[in-house]
């Protein structure tokens, strides 16, 4: 091979990296007092290797709002071209902004940093994987009390026995590695046995599927973790719909219920009509086009959708996308090279 086709095949070889390489976690600024909306849509043509999970993970986005988001889409075989939206636009739970904020059907994350001095305060948001029917994510109150690098694994026995029944049975300690089902990191929480964690199937992540914890993405943990400290405050909460205002205009966000618990929530919706009413008071004149309401509620997105009369809708805010930078390389999941890390088990957590 001569030299200029070497050098071709490595600079092809680097950009086929860098386009595989995951994107960093969406960071924003916190919008003022009175506005909750931050992020701008955004679309991706799709490879011809590409599956919808790989997308989700590329872009950090979770997979089962990628394809809330895109109904039409194969989600194993999206085709050459395909546009793909990203769900990157959200409105930021209600309460406090401070600490980690966790909205269970949302299956999202939002931590708010410590304020650092003559720095704007921002938000940064990452997909989760949540515990699926029967091993429900609580919600509540509760702080994280342990930072626990490499940590090994002792599955309780509930979690044991159901894998013995399905022919798949667990060890009682699984230690530190690739096979271990929390990751390189978990940040435990006060509420007995539950952590945020990374794992070792990436592609959970977006979905309930857990016994329980909340997963990250591997390449979101490891930021997280060394961003918080023991004692931050974390906030369970359970918000299908979110309503909130940007530049004068009132959004609505509804999510598709993913247990039965939400289930039930979203068969009154007297609660979210009530909110919106209340919302719109305070804006003396604004109209609620809620026709457009209904649709919303009966046919959940899962981002923001302008809901006053003669606002653009959701057709309107598709089209609106823009599109998506190429994951940088600076994004790529670093490679942890330390040797014989120190061990910490973890007891009577799921996964």
């Amino acid at each position: 091979m001569n030299g200029a086709v070497l050098v071709c095949a490595r600079a092809a070889a680097l950009l086929a990296a860098v386009a595989a390489a995951p994107a960093a976690a969406a960071t924003y600024p916190l919008p003022p007092p009175g506005d909750a909306v931050v992020g701008r849509l955004q679309w991706v043509a799709a490879g011809a290797q590409d599956t919808l999970p790989d997308i989700a993970r590329r872009y950090d986005v979770g997979y089962d709002e990628l394809r809330e988001l895109n109904p039409g889409v194969d989600p194993w075989l999206p085709g050459t071209g395909t546009r793909v939206v990203l769900p990157t636009r959200f409105i930021l739970p209600p309460g406090p902004r401070r600490g980690i904020v966790l909205n269970v059907p949302e299956m999202r994350l939002y931590y708010f940093p410590p304020a650092r001095p003559g720095q704007a305060r921002e938000v940064i948001t990452y997909p989760v994987g949540i515990g699926r029917e029967g091993w429900q994510t609580p919600v509540g109150e509760t702080r994280v009390v342990a930072r626990i690098p490499h940590p090994a694994w002792y599955p309780p026995a509930s979690i044991r026995d159901e894998h013995s029944a399905e022919g798949d049975p667990l060890p009682r300690y699984v230690p530190p590695g690739p096979d271990n089902p929390l990751g390189q990191f978990a940040l435990q929480l006060g509420v007995p046995g539950y952590l945020i964690h990374g794992t070792n199937k990436p592609y959970g992540v977006g979905m309930a599927v857990s016994h329980g914890c909340v997963r990250l993405y591997p390449e979101d943990i490891r930021p997280l973790f060394h961003s918080v400290r023991v004692g931050t405050r974390v906030r369970l909460v359970r918000e299908l719909y979110k309503i909130g205002w940007h530049d004068g205009e009132l959004y609505l966000e509804a999510h598709r219920p993913v247990t039965a618990q939400g289930a039930e929530q979203a068969r009154d919706l007297t609660p979210v009509v009530r909110r919106l009413m209340r919302a719109a008071r305070r804006h003396t004149g604004y109209r609620i086009d809620w026709a457009r309401v209904r649709r919303l509620l009966e046919h959940p997105p899962g981002i923001p959708v302008a809901v006053g009369l003669g606002e653009p809708g959701l057709q309107a805010a598709l089209a609106a996308a823009v599109p998506a930078a190429a994951p940088g390389a600076s994004a790529t999941v670093s490679k942890d090279k330390k040797n014989a890390p120190r061990v910490r088990g973890v007891n009577n957590t799921g996964s």
